[in-house]
């Protein structure tokens, strides 16, 4: 049985929580998440948090409620405080800059990247070198910061490209004669 299903979900004041038979939806001060439920999960709430327990004889019910309390748990965080991932562009004249809901890169290509952002996520360029992307639903904030790092990923030589501001690039070693 999963560890983490055993540890329920608190919810703020301010936060709804509603769940039918095939959906589960928060509703708070940024927004509204939804997510198709699983069969092999039973979602209850008691009082001001959430339980997730697992069906008895349903397969694989164990690992999949302990998947299902940490979506519920990110749909609270993101309804509530919201996510954000932070990339850094390293390489002389790369640069970025948000119009709207639109991100244009310069990237070292013979034609500026122009990358839409989807409903939802808000896209911020304090410098020509840093990219806040923000939103309330984290699978969609992870997975837009990724395909803006899939334009130039930091090559090994000299580590320049689109990356995460936590990510550590290996350096590798030029050839020797």
């Amino acid at each position: 049985m999963s560890r983490v299903a055993k540890y329920p979900v608190e919810l703020p004041v301010g936060v709804e929580f509603m769940v039918n038979e095939s959906m589960v939806s928060v509703k708070g001060p940024l927004g509204t998440l939804t997510q198709s439920l699983l069969p092999s999960v039973q979602v209850v709430r008691d009082g001001a948090s959430i339980m997730c327990k697992a069906v008895e004889g349903a397969p694989n019910s164990g690992a999949m409620s302990g998947t299902m309390r940490a979506l519920v748990n990110n749909m609270v965080n993101g309804v509530t405080k919201g996510f954000q991932k932070k990339l850094t562009l390293v390489g002389v004249g790369y640069r970025a800059q948000a119009q709207g809901d639109k991100l244009n890169l310069s990237l070292g290509f013979s034609h500026p990247v122009v990358h839409s952002m989807p409903g939802g996520i808000k896209v911020e360029t304090p410098t020509q070198t840093e990219i806040f992307i923000k939103g309330i639903d984290r699978q969609v904030v992870g997975q837009v910061a990724a395909q803006v790092r899939a334009y130039r990923p930091p090559e090994p030589y000299k580590g320049k490209g689109v990356r995460y501001s936590d990510e550590v690039v290996v350096i590798k070693e030029t050839k020797k004669k």
